[in-house]
């Protein structure tokens, strides 16, 4: 846990922010304490809890499928290998536009509005947090303010990693094949994530000087793992974090992410003042990147998926 520093988001210093850009640009890894959602996440886990031990009858009319991404799905894939667990997404149920392609499921108690407060909730801690990250790399502020996630185009995720495969013996045929692991290693798409795990373990991220390292469970606190964006934004500087999640093996896994985008017209692109020599990626539109992401994960469309590596100069 040492190598995953625990930073007061409520009273950060510079010892914990140097401690912060040591993670960021070993791993991308770090957690926040002094959050104050607690409660919120109790009750968010609760609900979720409620969703995942409902019927089938439930779940399968909110099923995600090829034109909406959003819903439920015990079939997504990573690295063309079928995850270990079943999920539900959704946007920003405060914006009309988002919302009105959330799919929301009938008869489970309180469900819509516990998701709607911990989106809330961590929206506002995404961009504080996004503010710590930018402070230690000494951005101008004026430079930082141009740098920002947008709640209306961010996204949530209840997952629900189970022991061996989610789908029925007899749905399977024609299926891509399992994965080794729980979820395959990746990087987020985005600016930043903020992740709520239970208690079990399992997550994993890739440091450049130690390999694979624990992210354990440490009460109190919420994971924050940097994304494909803030790689870009930082010239390599900081890294995207590359995570997976290994296999349930004598118990059911909970985390609930939350994936901070920026604007979806943002062109990315390296951040001047953060850059140190030459830029390494050419500019691309958020909006076509996410949307090509996101393709990948429903369906296996015979290539891997699209990385931040392909607009590398």
């Amino acid at each position: 846990m040492d190598l995953v520093p625990v930073i007061d988001i409520g009273d950060p210093h510079s010892a914990s922010l140097a401690a912060l850009d040591t993670a960021c640009r070993d791993h991308g890894f770090f957690l926040i304490e002094g959050h104050g959602l607690d409660d919120v996440i109790a009750n968010t886990f609760r609900a979720a809890r409620r969703f995942f031990d409902a019927d089938r009858s439930v779940k399968d009319p909110i099923r995600r499928d090829a034109v909406n991404p959003l819903g439920y799905n015990d079939r997504e894939l990573t690295k063309r290998r079928r995850d270990h667990k079943e999920v539900f997404d959704f946007l920003d149920p405060d914006d009309v536009r988002a919302d009105a392609y959330n799919r929301w499921p009938d008869g489970v108690h309180e469900f819509r509005q516990a998701l709607r407060t911990h989106f809330d909730a961590c929206s506002a801690l995404a961009d504080r947090t996004l503010t710590l990250v930018l402070d230690a790399l000494q951005l101008p502020r004026e430079e930082a303010d141009t740098h920002r996630g947008d709640r209306t185009r961010s996204s949530m995720r209840l997952n629900h990693y189970t022991m061996g495969d989610p789908v029925a013996a007899d749905e399977r045929g024609d299926l891509a094949e399992l994965g080794a692991v729980a979820l395959g290693h990746h990087t987020d798409s985005g600016v930043l994530t903020l992740l709520i795990q239970d208690d079990v373990g399992g997550l994993q991220a890739h440091s450049e000087q130690h390999g694979w390292i624990d992210v354990a469970p440490c009460p109190g606190t919420i994971v924050v793992n940097l994304a494909d964006c803030m790689q870009v934004w930082t010239n390599d500087r900081y890294r995207a974090a590359l995570h997976r999640v290994l296999p349930m093996t004598t118990s059911t896994r909970m985390s609930i992410p939350y994936f901070f985008n920026p604007p979806n017209d943002c062109v990315v692109e390296p951040i001047p003042d953060a850059t140190d020599g030459a830029p390494r990626y050419r500019p691309f539109a958020f909006r076509d990147f996410i949307a090509a992401r996101g393709a990948d994960n429903y369906a296996d469309l015979g290539a891997d998926d699209t990385q931040i590596s392909d607009f590398r100069i």
